[in-house]
């Protein structure tokens, strides 16, 4: 397979889950840089997606939690504590971009806000999951990884 496609591999799974596209990257042996970035560009264009054009999701999840604070479980409990900032932040961790962006715009936030806090929590969590796997791979080799 050549560098080009697994790039768009990594990039088309971490628009599902960045969980996913990181280990996968390292499986392709991915430069951990390349891997970072790829992870969180296919996050951010799936929050993007939901954000700005999930019309139709957006408005079944709102009918959904609409004053019913104890459906959302962790979700809500982190929306109630710290906002947008928060969900945006910790969300692509927890539930993943696409869904954390569904809740935020179901929970009133405002789109721009939640992507700029969404993009922000994507790329924190992509170099800090990539760092994690590429140093856990540097001590389970001896040697450098990607």
């Amino acid at each position: 397979m050549s560098i080009w496609m697994q790039i768009a591999t990594v990039v088309a799974t971490s628009v599902a889950e960045l969980w996913a596209a990181i280990p996968l990257g390292f499986a392709f042996g991915l430069h951990p840089i390349l891997i970072g970035a790829a992870s969180a560009a296919g996050s951010i264009v799936a929050a993007a997606v939901v954000i700005f054009f999930g019309k139709s999701l957006r408005a079944w999840l709102q009918r959904r939690m609409t004053g019913n604070s104890k459906r959302g479980g962790r979700i809500t409990r982190i929306w109630d504590k710290y906002g947008v900032a928060g969900l945006g932040f910790l969300s692509p961790l927890i539930t993943g971009a696409p869904l954390g962006a569904a809740v935020g715009i179901a929970l009133g936030a405002k789109p721009v806000k939640l992507f700029v806090w969404m993009a922000a929590g994507i790329v924190v969590w992509s170099v800090i999951l990539t760092a994690a796997v590429a140093m856990g791979l540097l001590t389970l080799t001896g040697g450098a990884a990607g």
